[in-house]
């Protein structure tokens, strides 16, 4: 008798390997890691064979895992060609969608709204979080789209905007300056720190927060100056030298998409490029 393998099976199979752990694979396959850990002994037990064994605090392949692997892949790969020719342009799984504080407000409420609305059948699930943490969900296909910050110099640079100090002015003229800022890991933070220091420029943080809102509630409130991109937050300081604040670098934003997109995750890369373009 014939022993089928079912391909959600093999697709969790594939995401541990892939991502190293059981519980990293859950981010990339939506199920608890009890549920994973169902998932494998089925599999092992429809397979009669281990397929991991563990290596100190890892997972690592059995020979037979290691087998399966290749068979594994090919499997999932002829599977998801059927799906898209018999279906057409619509997307099997989720779109999965990373995002800078900067720029959440701004697309959730435009460019993710008509993608909704115009992919009826498309699930989105958004991710709001650092550049840096973004970009390593990308890498390990957690994630098939970014948008986020870099430098200048980006290659996936979109456009490029000028840093500038926000707040008021009076507050940027006392001996020591308030500085509001988010906390680490943040470009804007590093940028206006380096430029301070380098400037000889006497401050004090005196907000700090992992929340845009907050930040921007403390520049509106004169609680402290900050440093960011005009397109995300107003109050510019008009003329920063004449109050003792140094020149600021340009950030670039950014967008990134997982190689050999699927027709609609390629639609919404090239919405949210769009919509970046006309900030």
């Amino acid at each position: 008798m014939a022993v089928n393998l079912p391909t959600d099976l093999l697709r969790s199979f594939a995401a541990i390997v892939d991502s190293g752990s059981m519980l990293r694979a859950t981010e990339r396959v939506f199920v608890t890691q009890s549920a994973l850990s169902l998932q494998m002994k089925r599999l092992e037990e429809t397979l009669q064979a281990p397929l991991f064994r563990r290596d100190g605090r890892r997972l690592a392949l059995t020979p037979a895992g290691d087998a399966l692997l290749g068979f594994t892949r090919d499997i999932l790969a002829l599977n998801d060609r059927a799906v898209r020719a018999l279906t057409g342009d619509a997307l099997a799984g989720p779109a999965r969608v990373g995002l800078v504080q900067d720029f959440a407000e701004t697309l959730l409420t435009g460019v993710l709204s008509r993608f909704a609305k115009l992919n009826g059948e498309a699930q989105l699930q958004v991710r709001v979080g650092g550049s840096a943490e973004l970009l390593e969900l990308l890498a390990s296909d957690r994630l098939d789209v970014v948008l986020c910050m870099g430098p200048s110099d980006d290659p996936a640079a979109l456009k490029t905007a000028p840093m500038q100090w926000l707040g008021d002015p009076a507050l940027a003229e006392l001996p020591v300056l308030p500085l509001a800022v988010l906390e680490p890991p943040c470009r804007f933070r590093d940028a206006a720190l380096a430029a301070l220091d380098a400037a000889r420029r006497p401050y004090r943080i005196v907000l700090e927060t992992p929340s845009l809102s907050a930040l921007r509630a403390a520049v509106e409130s004169d609680i402290g100056v900050t440093c960011r991109a005009t397109t995300v937050l107003g109050r510019v300081i008009a003329s920063p030298e004449a109050v003792g604040l140094p020149p600021l670098p340009r950030v670039a934003y950014a967008a990134h998409a997982r190689p050999d997109p699927h027709p609609t995750l390629a639609r919404l890369s090239e919405m949210i490029r769009s919509a970046v373009l006309e900030l």
